[in-house]
């Protein structure tokens, strides 16, 4: 009887050892899987949802998830949408713990490529600056480099030389956010 006993309790202190190591190993699998988990892949298992940023200006921005970009991502706030590129966004709020991993093009535009296609479009932008204060210049998007993009202040409706009364020089990095008015969906 002693034996028995002996064995059931050696059999219980190896399957403890068991349990545990295969805890630790499933914990330390977990670390490393999300510490390949990109930013850009939580947001876009988020699109649709309503979600919130801080900008480092200190400007609040919430709205429906609408776009993710490998910089950037866009939230619609009827009847705007807002550009935001992720390095100027200090807290998210609303991005759930789902991961979506996306090998397409769309996970590859830079903010270079969603600045060309406002440029494309003409389109009326408010682009908001980081500096001792938050500042918001108006106009539509001329030229966009590698890291810059011109921002002609208009006059009047339509762009046209006539109505330029200045162009701005942006570096991409004083950027915090862009706002345009909503376009037809696609």
């Amino acid at each position: 009887m002693r034996w028995d006993a002996l064995f059931r309790d050696m059999e219980a202190q190896l399957a403890e050892e068991q349990r545990l190591a295969l805890e630790s190993e499933i914990s330390e699998r977990a670390r490393v899987e999300m510490a390949g988990i990109a930013l850009s892949d939580r947001l876009r298992a988020s699109l649709g949802g309503d979600v919130g940023v801080l900008l480092s200006s200190g400007r609040r921005i919430s709205g429906v998830l609408a776009h993710v970009g490998s910089e950037w991502l866009v939230l619609n706030e009827a009847p705007h949408q807002w550009l935001v590129p992720y390095s100027a966004v200090v807290s998210y709020q609303g991005v759930g713990r789902r991961v979506v991993q996306d090998s397409g093009v769309r996970s590859r535009l830079g903010l270079a490529s969603a600045l060309r296609g406002l440029a494309r479009d003409r389109s009326d932008v408010s682009v908001h600056l980081l500096s001792q204060q938050e500042t918001a210049l108006a106009g539509v998007i001329d030229r966009v480099g590698k890291d810059h993009f011109d921002l002609a202040a208009t006059t009047g409706d339509p762009r046209r030389r006539a109505n330029v009364s200045s162009v701005v020089t942006v570096p991409f990095a004083a950027m915090t956010a862009l706002r345009s008015l909503r376009g037809p969906e696609i």
